[in-house]
């Protein structure tokens, strides 16, 4: 029921379609706008006039960019496919959480610390697999809440831009670059949560939004608040997860960036291997520096 003051408010109603009620604004001209009328941009939704607008205020670069990121390439999700491997890794996530608060001694499994991939330096047991699964387990409600809304409010853009394949493989090794991160500067820490995984994913973000032309200034400063905030004393936050994340996103933004053409479809998943190579050939590192 909605009382007549309501319904009489036209912004409660979509502008295009006057009987459906939404809540939902443009974010370029604040008017009410229906599922319908939605389209996802890097900043929120935006109505159709506005898209319109948006492309045809589009520079001759901006164009031409645009034009060679989505050239050639069948397997790129339609911009208005689910984010269905983001919904995925919440849900996994959460359930994982869930699980932590029920079962004892389920964080202390599955978080990383570089002792683990070391038994000839700890006397312990070799456990490579909190390299990922780090990032499934969070260290109370609100780090895993945060974790998962940046998650979906990035997620919602950049997997439909780059295919679910690729998006979930730059979440696994992006996840993998910030413990390897962690490994190489902060050995004797204890990590948790998917931040590594999720700066890998503003990195990438950045990396294709520039190529495409886009306007990154936002995105910029929201980054560089959250990694100034990493480096806060006494915050609890790991900083080199979030910085080996991030360097890992920018370069898999850029392979995917440089390798769109259908026919480099063997040299991208190739350049994504040697980079995890690389990644892993690192962590051969520490026991020099710290044995």
């Amino acid at each position: 029921m909605t009382n007549p003051g309501f319904a009489a408010n036209r912004d409660n109603f979509c502008y295009r379609h006057p009987d459906r009620q939404s809540f939902v604004l443009c974010q370029r001209c604040l008017r009410t706008i229906c599922p319908e009328c939605q389209t996802q941009a890097a900043v929120g939704v935006i109505c159709p006039e506005c898209l319109a607008e948006q492309r045809r205020d589009q520079t001759p670069a901006q164009k031409k960019a645009q034009r060679r990121w989505s050239r050639g390439s069948g397997s790129v999700a339609l911009s208005g496919d689910k984010p269905v491997v983001t919904y995925a890794i919440i849900g996994v996530t959460a359930a994982i959480y869930v699980l932590q608060l029920l079962v004892p001694g389920l964080q202390s499994l599955l978080a990383f610390y570089a002792g683990s991939l070391y038994p000839q330096l700890t006397g312990g047991p070799f456990e490579p697999w909190r390299l990922l699964t780090a990032a499934l387990v969070h260290s109370s409600f609100w780090h895993v809440g945060l974790n998962m809304l940046a998650l979906l409010m990035i997620g919602r853009s950049l997997e439909p831009a780059l295919g679910r394949a690729r998006f979930f493989a730059l979440y696994v090794i992006g996840a993998l670059g910030g413990s390897v991160a962690v490994a190489l500067i902060a050995p004797n820490q204890f990590v948790v949560g998917a931040s590594g995984a999720i700066f890998a994913l503003f990195g990438a973000f950045v990396v294709v939004a520039r190529h495409l032309g886009a306007e990154i200034g936002g995105i910029l400063i929201v980054l560089g608040i959250n990694l100034v905030i990493g480096f806060i004393p006494g915050m609890g936050i790991s900083w080199q997860a979030h910085v080996g994340g991030l360097i890992t996103g920018a370069v898999i933004g850029l392979i995917f960036a440089r390798t769109r053409q259908q026919r480099q479809r063997g040299l991208q998943i190739g350049l994504l291997v040697a980079w995890t190579v690389v990644l892993i050939l690192l962590l051969l590192v520490p026991p020099v520096l710290y044995g």
